[in-house]
């Protein structure tokens, strides 16, 4: 252990709650304005998380070193990601809107990991303040507050460049800027105002500016989290609508936005995941479309349900606008499938990744021709860059890990008292932070009645798969504490 330097770890953990702290102090005036009962519980949530944050901020200030190596990096990011859902659970128990200390738990890591998998039976019986602190923890969460982080890391003479790649949802080969600070501010500054445009259209289209807001957060994070217990089942087909294309968006490489906003069209049309992934929506939009249309008897009504659960589980949102498992069989067995794409690298989506799939693909018919030609040497390239062995390795390992982890956890779940239908997909739902799944957790139905041992450990597969699992796991071994 003497070589992580644990004052670093901690001071960063710190920073986050500290941060987190107040972005709970946002909820104070919404429980003013509302007079919803939760002010003091608010204020003591703030006033604790606050105080914990300062102390381990400051004792540990005075032993900082330059920058974080991987070891700590990965310590970093887990142990901010546990420390924040720790404390995030405060609101929930203390204005007893959620008392079970892992059922808010469970509702927190869900939150945070903008998977939007719940344990609360009647959303709209919430609190509002808890409502917004709620959906504020998708939006927190989306970008991940380790991109926060890096921003302030600068300003305390200390490098983060370790801390993208640990978390793992902004890792990108596309480099927009050589100095980390200037991406990770344009990256906040384009969530931002996402977040912003999303809101407007959607008060443009008569919803009100508390769940325009609350609806923004989660969809800009590919959370999920709604304020109707029906999700986006009653608004209209304008506001569905919107919602599709802003989680469609969330779903692209934040890389391609920034470019978008530079005036670099040609680089998104040249971005092969990003074709990809229109390709994949498309098609699998259009054979729902066709395959539900009986069910519908409305072509409109077909697509636009097709759609909107389409975008939903492949940018692992997990909005529900309609009980899918109604659908016919073969609809069904197309949506559990497309639980396992993912969206883009780089966005706020979770899963696989769409960048992941077309490597692992083209990795696959370079094998074929070598039986046929064993002496050519042909090159796997990736928007014109090669990829290299060791890059192609780290690939084929992460995907087999994460089919492992799913196997795994199916008979955790199932060991917990599930059925087989309702264990496979709680795991891949929560590791790909997609939320609701199949059978005794489907669209209708939600996480409650799991037992605790199993919302515990569906709250470990939610950071596992937040963290695109390696540096979680890593953790775990013996070489990792070894000098």
């Amino acid at each position: 252990m003497k070589s992580i330097h644990i004052p670093l770890v901690l001071n960063i953990v710190g920073i986050c709650l500290i941060i987190e702290s107040l972005f709970i102090a946002i909820d104070i005036p919404i429980s003013l304005i509302y007079n919803d009962g939760t002010l003091i519980p608010l204020i003591e949530s703030f006033g604790i998380t606050m105080i914990f944050g300062l102390i381990i901020f400051y004792i540990t200030k005075s032993k900082l070193v330059k920058k974080p190596s991987i070891k700590e990096s990965f310590l970093i990011v887990t142990f901010s990601w546990l420390f924040i859902s720790l404390f995030g659970t405060l609101p929930y128990i203390l204005s007893s809107s959620i008392p079970s200390f892992i059922d808010s738990f469970f509702e927190t890591v869900s939150g945070f990991t903008t998977t939007g998998s719940s344990v609360v039976n009647d959303i709209e019986a919430l609190p509002k303040s808890i409502l917004f602190w709620r959906s504020e923890t998708h939006w927190i969460g989306g970008m991940g507050i380790i991109a926060l982080v890096v921003v302030l890391l600068p300003y305390l003479k200390v490098s983060g460049h370790h801390l993208f790649s640990a978390e793992g949802s902004f890792f990108s080969n596309e480099k927009t800027h050589p100095r980390l600070i200037n991406v990770a501010k344009r990256l906040w500054g384009t969530y931002i105002l996402l977040t912003l445009f999303e809101t407007l259209a959607l008060m443009l289209a008569k919803m009100n500016w508390f769940d325009a807001i609350c609806h923004s957060f989660a969809t800009i994070a590919t959370g999920g989290f709604s304020t109707k217990n029906s999700s986006i089942a009653e608004y209209s087909a304008t506001i569905q609508y919107i919602i599709t294309l802003f989680m469609f968006l969330s779903g692209m490489n934040f890389i391609l936005h920034i470019s978008i906003l530079n005036g670099k069209f040609k680089r998104i049309l040249k971005n092969e995941e990003w074709r990809m992934y229109v390709i994949i929506v498309v098609g699998v939009t259009l054979i729902l479309t066709f395959s539900n249309f009986d069910f519908y008897n409305n072509i409109e009504h077909s697509f636009r349900q097709s759609l909107f659960q389409v975008v939903s589980i492949i940018t692992a949102t997990g909005f529900i606008s309609e009980n899918y498992e109604l659908w016919p069989q073969f609809s069904i067995l197309i949506t559990f499938l497309i639980m396992f794409v993912g969206a883009c690298v780089g966005s706020t989506g979770g899963g696989i990744k769409i960048a992941r799939h077309i490597i692992l693909i083209k990795s696959f018919k370079i094998q074929f021709q070598k039986l046929l030609h064993p002496n050519a040497i042909t090159p796997i390239r990736y928007n014109k860059k090669i990829i290299s062995e060791k890059g192609l390795n780290s690939i084929s390992s992460f995907i087999i890990i994460y089919f492992l982890t799913f196997i795994f956890g199916s008979f955790v779940m199932m060991a917990t008292g599930l059925d087989v239908k309702s264990a496979s997909s709680s795991v891949i739902t929560t590791l790909g932070g997609i939320g609701p799944g199949l059978g005794l957790v489907g669209p209708v139905n939600n996480f409650a009645d799991i037992s605790a041992i199993g919302k515990g450990y569906l709250s470990f597969n939610m950071i596992l798969g937040r963290l695109e699992i390696i540096s979680v796991l890593s953790l775990f071994t013996r070489n990792f504490y070894k000098v």
